[in-house]
């Protein structure tokens, strides 16, 4: 098939397709089900799991696995980019990233305490599967639209992966809601029905919907691993391979994913305006993600939400608004960056993110916790697309633009990494999730700082 020309609205919408193809990953497993699912492997209220030798509790153990791979992925995706780039396969990696975190998804129908390790590494397949594929969709960007187009396809990206993932949600919530609905058997023995009392009969049907809805909980990983790679063939059949050098891989390509780096870095020394935007971008980043990863274990641990049941309802109520705001907040952030320009609106939204952190600590109700829901869910869609769509238009005239995502990718894992470490450290000494909130207002301010200082055009 003849290559599409670039910023051809067929090729646009191939690539913002693949948002809808892997986003269905960060909403299932990172946010809503899986999270609900690894708590209800432990039994006791002493949640704890032998690993590696050690005892763990249990969030610790996913902290700890989690932190780790996004280390992984940071020190090897600018190796892998560079071999991309120079020998110019993109896809190829996109297309391995991706179907290991599909293979990963579905791995996790299995996930044990028994097994434990085994389903770490299903875990870790998905999480690397995931953020890998990532290094090299965002830079095809540059590739595939012209600049005057990055911001609206960034955002339609983010959009339709916020439309896709809530549509298979709502279907795995129905599932684990109402399994008697989707073929999972709920009856009870027909000796019970005769000659039980009521509440023994009420709780063989609890025991037994219980089980069910914890099957439908492992199907679902099930269905996101295949909507992933079902999904992403529009994607893959549209874009192009990358930008073909003519050169194979051999022991020296290894290493010259490293020294595209050192180009790469060298090169921003003299990019004033790319390189004061990335410390900027390292820093408010570093706060955004560390937020989205805690906010459901901030939910559960600080807010008073009754019953165990509406806690349930409630954290997932909170997870969809944050999912459909961000549609409309990803959009708005276009139309803003468009008339305001790029650093003016990511100032802005740092403000309110800010203003969030404050907001938090004095949070206790769950009213309290929607409304935070829907500011988090206005601002997240807008911060991810234009820092995305913003980077890549400050990038300068080169063909090497995996190697220049790289450094976008590593500042963000790395970011993520310490803002969890300083997160949890917080929280371990003073006790309290609120008190870390709080500080990430420091986080937020400082990138604010950072971006003003970003010049208007690269003369140094």
């Amino acid at each position: 098939m003849e290559g599409l020309k670039k910023g051809s609205k067929k090729l646009l919408n191939a690539w913002a397709f693949y948002d809808w193809a892997n986003s269905v990953y960060t909403l299932t497993i990172a946010s809503s089900i899986f999270p609900i699912f690894y708590s209800a492997l432990f039994l006791t209220e002493i949640k704890t799991v032998q690993a590696f030798g050690m005892e763990f509790k249990s969030t610790a153990l996913i902290t700890f696995i989690t932190a780790f791979t996004f280390l992984v992925v940071a020190f090897t995706s600018p190796i892998l980019s560079g071999i991309a780039d120079y020998v110019g396969n993109k896809k190829t990696f996109m297309k391995f990233f991706c179907y290991l975190g599909s293979a990963g998804c579905i791995g996790l129908y299995w996930f044990s305490l028994d097994r434990i390790h085994l389903s770490l590494l299903f875990y870790f397949m998905g999480l690397i599967g995931y953020w890998g594929s990532l290094v090299f969709y965002n830079s095809y960007l540059p590739d595939i639209a012209f600049e005057e187009q990055q911001d609206s396809i960034s955002a339609k990206g983010f959009s339709w992966g916020y439309v896709g993932s809530v549509l298979l949600l709502v279907l795995n919530l129905a599932m684990v809601m109402m399994p008697q609905f989707f073929g999972f058997d709920i009856s009870i023995p027909e000796s019970l029905r005769e000659t039980g009392t009521e509440a023994e009969i009420s709780a063989a049907l609890k025991t037994v919907k219980d089980a069910a809805s914890f099957e439908a909980m492992k199907i679902s990983f099930i269905t996101v691993g295949v909507w992933w790679a079902l999904f992403s063939q529009y994607s893959f059949y549209f874009l192009p391979k990358g930008v073909s050098s003519g050169h194979k891989v051999t022991k020296d390509v290894v290493f010259n994913g490293l020294r595209e780096l050192r180009a790469v870095w060298g090169q921003l020394k003299e990019n004033l305006r790319l390189k004061r935007y990335l410390y900027a971008f390292f820093v408010f980043s570093m706060a955004v993600q560390t937020i989205m990863l805690v906010a459901v274990y901030f939910g559960e641990e600080e807010i008073d939400w009754g019953t165990d049941s509406d806690k349930t309802i409630g954290l997932i109520g909170s997870i969809l608004i944050i999912q459909l705001i961000a549609v409309l907040g990803a959009f708005l952030t276009s139309k803003a960056s468009a008339k305001f320009g790029n650093i003016k609106t990511l100032v802005f939204i740092n403000i309110i993110w800010m203003c969030l952190c404050f907001y938090a600590y004095f949070m206790y109700t769950p009213i309290q916790f929607y409304i935070a829901a829907a500011s988090v869910g206005f601002v997240m869609g807008g911060i991810q697309s234009l820092a995305r769509s913003t980077y890549s238009k400050f990038l300068p005239e080169t063909e090497d633009t995996t190697s220049y995502f790289s450094f976008y990718d590593v500042a963000e894992k790395i970011g993520i990494v310490i803002g969890m470490v300083i997160f949890a450290s917080i929280d371990q000494i003073t006790g309290t999730m609120r008190n870390a909130i709080l500080f990430l207002f420091v986080f937020f301010l400082l990138g604010i700082i950072l971006l003003i200082r970003v010049p208007k055009t690269n003369d140094n």
